[in-house]
């Protein structure tokens, strides 16, 4: 198990994977390609596979499987987040949620990478249109 925080990641690679969540394939390709395939799988977890979601349990990244799922409101994973020290990761989860403190909290400390991979997170969430035979959105 990695249980490696998003945080030690180079910002270029933060920068990257929010371009990823907006669509960017060849950047997706790239994270893929060179060394960050978890983060290929996030981004495709976010984009609602629940085959990169099983991807990322079954290769050791729980703690973005678990950001995945509590992105979208889902406590029990929150609360592994905090439970095992993910703090970066839970006030990623409130900015995404719209919590103005978590958002003012990582402005504060250095962490807008962090702020606009959130604002790329909601953009994406926030222009699906809900299809009741899908599993998510």
């Amino acid at each position: 198990m990695n249980n490696k925080s998003i945080i030690f990641y180079e910002n270029r690679i933060i920068i990257a994977l929010a371009e990823t969540i907006a669509g960017n394939d060849k950047i997706y390709e790239w994270l893929l390609n060179n060394g960050y395939p978890e983060l290929a799988a996030f981004s495709s977890a976010i984009r609602g596979s629940t085959q990169a979601n099983d991807w990322l349990l079954k290769n050791g990244y729980p703690e973005l499987s678990a950001l995945d799922y509590a992105i979208d409101n889902d406590d029990k994973a929150r609360g592994w987040l905090l439970k095992f020290g993910f703090d970066i990761e839970v006030m990623l989860v409130d900015c995404c949620n719209d919590k103005n403190d978590a958002r003012k909290l990582l402005l504060e400390n250095g962490y807008i990478n962090i702020i606009n991979l959130a604002d790329k997170i909601n953009l994406f969430r926030n222009n699906q249109e809900f299809d009741y035979h899908k599993k998510r959105f």
